[in-house]
């Protein structure tokens, strides 16, 4: 083994539900505009030629029930409740078959995003990172196996702050299901067990504050929560 100047922080994992071994996340990829009510809330239209993708960084995921302070650079930072899912074979060129054999299970997520970062670079026509990339801003709860879950249909999936109902949908508003977006990302990589996958939140995003408690969850998964402190 090569020695090293420094060490890395080790690579994180989510728990599975009802195991003691965790999924180790090394990659996370997210589908933005996939549900067209949010597109709509956002001023655009969606695209429905095909989907498109930004990434975030697993050294910025937070488990669920973390509490994070408020993060600087921005006034607007805003919740979004997504499915995630998690990759459990290689995937290159898929077909829906086989993008349905190769996801290892599902949880909640959320994609934290600092709004007004993210309004500010699309208008210059230049990269998310600052907008979406935010430190402890991909907030992940424990994994379920897809074959104790079953597949993404007509689930409810919902957001609360400080207990009051900010998103109500159904994983049927979804623009592009979770396998036809496997089937195209894994057109441009080779998807390996490691990747993460969340696919996009419903109508209803919006700010939140120091102080404030997040709590969403799907039918059937593990709910996921979030407790934002104030600045450091």
């Amino acid at each position: 083994m090569t020695d090293t100047l420094f060490q890395l922080p080790e690579i994180p994992t989510v728990p599975v539900r009802n195991e003691v071994a965790g999924y180790p996340v090394g990659r996370i990829f997210c589908v933005g505009r996939n549900y067209a009510a949010h597109a709509a809330e956002m001023g655009i239209e969606v695209d429905r030629q095909s989907p498109f993708y930004f990434t975030k960084s697993p050294a910025n995921m937070v488990l669920s029930g973390a509490q994070v302070p408020y993060p600087p650079g921005t006034n607007n930072f805003h919740y979004e409740m997504e499915l995630a899912l998690a990759i459990g074979a290689p995937l290159f060129r898929a077909t829906p078959k086989q993008a349905r054999a190769a996801i290892f299970g599902y949880c909640c997520a959320l994609d934290m995003t600092r709004r007004d970062l993210q309004i500010r670079e699309r208008q210059k026509q230049r990269p998310w990172d600052l907008g979406k990339d935010v430190e402890n801003g991909t907030v992940l709860a424990p994994l379920t196996r897809a074959a104790d879950w079953g597949a993404a249909d007509a689930q409810r999936i919902y957001l609360t702050v400080n207990g009051e109902l900010r998103q109500d949908a159904t994983l049927t508003e979804l623009v592009w299901s979770v396998e036809e977006i496997l089937c195209h990302l894994s057109g441009f990589y080779h998807l390996r067990p490691g990747d993460l996958i969340l696919t996009g939140t419903p109508a209803g995003v919006g700010p939140v504050l120091g102080g404030d408690v997040i709590e969403g969850g799907i039918d059937g998964l593990d709910p996921i929560s979030l407790t934002l402190t104030t600045s450091d």
